[in-house]
C-alpha cells in the first residue's frame, strides 16, 4: 500500500498510474477541491506520451490547445527563435499542448475513483520506522502505510522535516500570471509566444479554444504584494514600448484573475529519499518554469515510479528511481536557471539576441531530444 501526499499534478499522475498497474494506493490532499483559480502549462511530448500510456490523451486535446509554433521574440516581435513543430509531431507523435492547470487537474481527477482521495487532509508531521510510516494531519487524523510518495510541492511538509536542510532558491524573478477570454488574431491560435525586453519578457498561449493564458516575468524583491487597483497600470508601464497585444491581454483580464508568485526553485539535493519516503516532482528537484518542464518532470516521476513499484525489489525501488531520474532532472534544474538569467540579463541584450538568432538548428534539436524523449 502507498500513501500519496499532494493532489498536484505529479500526485495525481501518480495515482493514475498505480490505477493502471494495480497497485494499492491512497491519496490525501490538503484542499478542499481543485482551485479554479491558476494559470496555464505547457506540456510537452514527454509529458503526452504518459498521458497517452495512461489513456487520457484524447481528454487533454480536447480540453487544450495544440502549439505548431514556438517563438522568441524581441518586444516588436521580431523571431529571435522560431521553431513549427512538424518535426517534432513527426518525430514523437504530437507537438506541446497548452492547457488551463485546473482543467488538467480535473481531468485528472475525473479519471481516478473518489474513494481512492480525501480532501481537506493537510499533512502535519509523520514517524518513519523499520516497518511503517505513521502519518499525522491537521485535523488529528492519523494513519499508518508501508511507503509515502510526497507529491506535495516545492514547500513540501515532508521534504522539510526529512530533509530540513534542504534549501530554496529565489531567482531575482516575480511573474504574473493571468488567464483571460479576449480574442486574438488568428496568427495567434497556435501559437506559443515568449517576447524578451530589457530584463523584463512576457509570454502567451491560447489554453484553449477560447481562452490565453499570458504571463509576465520582472526583476524584483522577494515577498512584494500588489495593489489590485493599481496593477494592469503598472504592469502596462513595464511592458511600454511593447507589441499592443500585451496591453490587450493585462487590460481584458480580470484582476482576480492575475496572480502574483516569485520564481524558486530547490537547489539540488543528493537524496530524494528514505526507506520509506520518496519524494517527487517540485517537491524533491522544483525548477523554475523557464524550460517549461517542470510539471512534464512530476509526470515523467510518476510514470517511472509506477513502472519500476512492478518490476524493482520493494527495497530497492526508491533508489533506483532516482538513479534513473537524476542526471535529465539535474540537467533542466541547471539549464532553466540558466536561461532565467539570460532572458533578463542586465548588460549586452543586444549581444543575445544575436546569439540566439544564430544557434545552430542542430543544437536545438539535440536539446529538444534529451528532453522530449521519455526512456523505456
Amino acid at each position: 500500500m502507498y500513501t500519496i501526499i499532494g493532489a498536484g499534478i505529479g500526485g495525481l499522475t501518480t495515482a493514475l498510474a498505480f490505477e493502471k498497474l494495480n497497485i494499492k494506493y491512497h491519496l490525501y490532499e490538503k484542499s478542499s477541491g481543485i482551485n479554479a483559480v491558476g494559470a496555464g502549462i505547457w506540456l510537452a511530448p514527454n509529458a503526452l506520451k504518459v498521458y497517452e500510456w495512461l489513456g487520457i490523451l484524447d481528454q487533454i486535446i480536447d480540453a487544450g490547445n495544440s502549439i505548431d509554433r514556438i517563438t522568441i521574440t524581441t518586444p516588436n516581435l521580431e523571431p529571435l527563435a522560431d521553431s513549427m513543430q512538424d518535426k517534432v509531431k513527426e518525430e514523437y507523435g504530437y507537438s506541446t499542448i497548452a492547457i488551463h492547470r485546473a482543467v488538467l487537474q480535473e481531468i485528472l481527477v475525473r479519471n481516478i475513483p473518489d474513494e481512492s482521495i480525501s480532501w481537506n487532509k493537510e499533512l502535519q508531521s509523520y514517524k518513519e520506522d523499520k516497518t511503517k510510516v505513521q502519518l499525522t494531519f491537521n485535523d488529528g487524523y492519523t494513519v499508518e502505510t508501508p511507503y509515502v510518495v510526497a507529491a506535495d510541492g516545492i514547500n513540501s511538509a515532508i521534504r522539510k522535516q526529512l530533509f530540513p536542510e534542504s534549501t530554496i532558491r529565489y531567482s531575482g524573478q516575480t511573474c504574473w500570471r493571468g488567464v483571460t477570454t479576449h480574442s486574438l488574431d488568428s496568427d495567434f491560435d497556435y501559437r506559443g509566444l515568449e517576447i524578451w525586453g530589457n530584463q523584463v519578457r512576457f509570454g502567451l498561449s491560447k489554453v484553449s479554444k477560447d481562452t490565453t493564458y499570458w504571463f509576465a516575468v520582472a526583476k524584483s524583491k522577494p515577498f512584494l504584494k500588489d495593489n489590485k487597483e493599481t496593477l494592469k497600470e503598472e504592469l502596462a508601464n513595464l511592458f511600454s514600448g511593447f507589441a499592443p497585444i500585451l496591453l490587450e491581454l493585462i487590460n481584458n483580464t480580470e484582476k482576480s484573475k492575475i496572480i502574483r508568485n516569485d520564481i524558486i526553485d530547490l537547489k539540488p539535493m543528493k537524496k530524494w529519499f528514505s526507506k520509506r519516503i520518496c519524494l517527487i516532482g517540485d517537491a524533491g528537484h522544483a525548477t523554475t518554469p523557464n524550460m517549461g518542464q517542470g510539471g512534464a518532470q512530476a509526470i515523467e516521476d510518476a510514470y517511472f515510479l509506477a513502472k519500476m513499484i512492478t518490476t524493482e525489489k520493494e527495497e530497492n525501488v526508491f533508489k533506483r528511481f532516482q538513479e534513473i531520474r537524476n542526471k535529465k532532472v539535474r540537467s533542466i534544474v541547471k539549464q532553466s536557471w540558466v536561461t532565467g538569467k539570460i532572458a533578463h540579463i542586465r548588460y549586452g541584450a543586444s549581444l543575445r539576441n544575436l546569439f540566439f538568432k544564430n544557434i545552430p538548428k542542430s543544437i536545438i534539436n539535440k536539446k529538444m531530444h534529451f528532453i522530449y524523449q521519455l526512456d523505456e
